[in-house]
């Protein structure tokens, strides 16, 4: 095993199976080969990096954890986790656009899709063929999902879709988008329903793509259905249960979060370690000085504990345990603490943190979205209380 490999296994708070180190090992040669000297221009420009998406999908990564009958991989969460936390650290824009199509579209299908839908999606999305987006956001509804104005009304065996989704990540890269609508606005969240809608449908079409803070070279955009018609086929599960299943996707989709929060601040801190090792101030490395180091230790620490709870929420996906409590407490140690370790990067290189030379400036603007993307740290304190408070009954 190379030295930098074995560095990185005394790091890791568990033990790695022979072939997780491999998933590692052909992630990271990829990220350096293809990805790394691309990173800085990708997000200057704000460009979709396609090339390296259609070879995410060659390697397998666009079907990490669906089974082999489908054309996926056949591995898991806890895979799953690695192989996003090694491509963030390198580029966080990848490490989404893969979590939004495995995790979101394609397993919004693969969970709520009767057979024939499963078969007619999942291997061509898994196999990286097509490109997986999924629509629940709109202008007036991000956190308060029942107050969708996105409406599909039933004529004869079609739903005509009327309205807008925003902050959609693949937007407008995709072949497929599941699209969470109204059927029924008098019952609230039961009345939503999902939806696959193909590129090309007469109707949709993408609209604005985003302007970002960070995360620029992955597709952030704008959906518009106007009078799009879906055939009563594409209905995704049964009408009225869109959001329920939705809510089974986002227990997954938030470990996936959780894990481009891990990759995000993993870079940042190799990188500060890197440079404080080579820094020099008073006549010595300023990785000598008392201060760096408790830095330094509140980093590593911090990053080893959401990891902890990351890998713990992934276990119990694999064994297929509900996991809404372990998801959301992932999602939200992780991503806020990897807003800490940035900000303490950046820190670390001083000045230089703060321009677009060193890397720290990129990861500290990529990581903000960690807090916000598949409910905001709030929304997710709401749920984890929500649970708490379940496994402790109210004393009559």
């Amino acid at each position: 095993m190379p030295v930098e490999m074995e560095r990185l296994e005394s790091l890791y708070p568990f033990v790695l199976t022979e072939e997780q180190e491999q998933l590692r090992r052909e992630i990271r040669e990829f990220a350096t080969r293809e990805v790394a000297p691309n990173v800085a221009r990708w997000d200057e420009a704000s460009e979709f990096p396609a090339a390296a998406v259609r070879k995410l999908g060659e390697m397998g990564l666009l079907g990490v954890i669906f089974p082999p009958e489908y054309g996926g991989a056949g591995l898991g969460y806890v895979d799953y986790v690695l192989a996003i936390e090694e491509l963030s650290a390198a580029d966080g824009s990848l490490g989404i656009t893969m979590a939004a199509h495995n995790s979101l579209g394609t397993n919004h299908i693969f969970l709520a899709g009767n057979e024939e839908q499963k078969k007619r999606y999942v291997p061509r999305l898994a196999s990286g063929e097509w490109l997986a987006a999924w629509a629940l956001t709109e202008p007036g509804s991000g956190s308060d999902a029942s107050n969708a104005r996105t409406i599909a009304v039933k004529r004869g065996d079609r739903y005509i879709v009327n309205g807008n989704k925003i902050f959609i990540t693949n937007g407008s890269h995709a072949d497929v988008a599941v699209v969470i609508a109204a059927t029924d606005k008098s019952k609230g969240t039961h009345g939503l329903s999902a939806f696959v809608v193909e590129k090309g449908t007469p109707g949709f079409q993408p609209g604005k793509k985003e302007n970002k803070l960070g995360l620029r070279a992955s597709d952030t955009s704008e959906l518009i259905f106007e009078d799009c018609e879906i055939p009563e086929e594409n209905l995704l599960g049964a009408e009225g249960e869109g959001f329920i299943d939705a809510m089974r996707v986002l227990d997954g989709g938030r470990i996936s979060i959780a894990a481009l929060a891990l990759g995000i601040a993993r870079g940042a801190l190799d990188a500060a370690v890197k440079y404080v090792k080579e820094r020099r101030q008073f006549g010595k490395a300023i990785a000598e000085f008392q201060g760096i180091q408790w830095k330094l230790a509140d980093m590593a620490t911090e990053l080893d504990a959401a990891r902890l709870l990351t890998q713990r929420a992934a276990v119990l996906k694999d064994a297929g345990r509900k996991v809404t409590r372990e998801s959301s407490m992932a999602k939200l140690f992780a991503s806020e603490v990897a807003v800490h370790i940035c900000d303490e990067a950046v820190q670390l290189f001083g000045g230089y943190g703060f321009i677009k030379d060193y890397p720290v400036e990129k990861y500290y603007r990529d990581v903000k979205l960690c807090t916000i993307g598949e409910g905001t740290s709030e929304i997710q304190r709401m749920v984890i209380g929500r649970e708490i408070l379940k496994v402790y009954p109210s004393r009559g």
